[in-house]
């Protein structure tokens, strides 16, 4: 939980202290009832997670199903709206911004939600659908619509979403004003 805080602090400027993250910050409220909806969830407990899952998104606004696999540290800016799905997988370091769906694009039950990889900043309104990988150290632009796999270290924008930068530096991966579409 501290590391969780620090990264907060780390990348959003208004976190005037650790107080105010812990206590008002609906990512980490999110994250707290994920946790313990997942938790149960693998229990092969069902109503529960869901029932806690229901109350965190009415207390934040924040929609995480219980069999989501989140990794460590992940941000959620402003949360409002976000959308994660159930065979949804999120590794460490992952900065969401609001609005953002982890969707899936089949009924069956079967693996159909996105793998976000390590360090990989979303932006706000971003829609990545289906069991696709995202790459470590991406970059998807805000309202980008993604439906294919997207290799590490890429910036990905546009409707759907394509790749107009590889390569970004490691490190340069949480900047995500630096994103630019120069395909125009």
């Amino acid at each position: 939980m501290f590391d969780l805080i620090k990264s907060y602090r780390k990348y959003d400027p208004a976190a005037k202290s650790s107080l105010e993250v812990l206590l008002l910050y609906p990512g980490i409220k999110a994250l707290f009832f994920h946790r313990i909806a997942h938790f149960l969830s693998i229990q092969k407990i069902h109503f529960l997670p869901r029932l806690i899952s229901e109350l965190s998104r009415f207390l934040t606004g924040i929609d995480i199903h219980p069999g989501a696999k989140i990794g460590k540290c992940l941000i959620i800016d402003h949360g409002m709206g976000v959308v994660i799905g159930e065979t949804a997988e999120i590794g460490d370091d992952v900065l969401i911004y609001q609005g953002v769906t982890l969707g899936g694009t089949h009924l069956e039950a079967r693996k159909r939600h996105p793998t976000i990889e390590c360090r990989v900043v979303i932006g706000a309104g971003a829609k990545i659908l289906g069991d696709i990988r995202i790459g470590e150290g991406t970059r998807i632009g805000a309202n980008s619509v993604v439906i294919d796999n997207v290799p590490a270290f890429s910036t990905v924008v546009g409707i759907p979403g394509k790749v107009i930068k590889r390569g970004i530096a490691p490190g340069d991966e949480l900047c995500h004003e630096r994103i630019k579409d120069s395909s125009h």
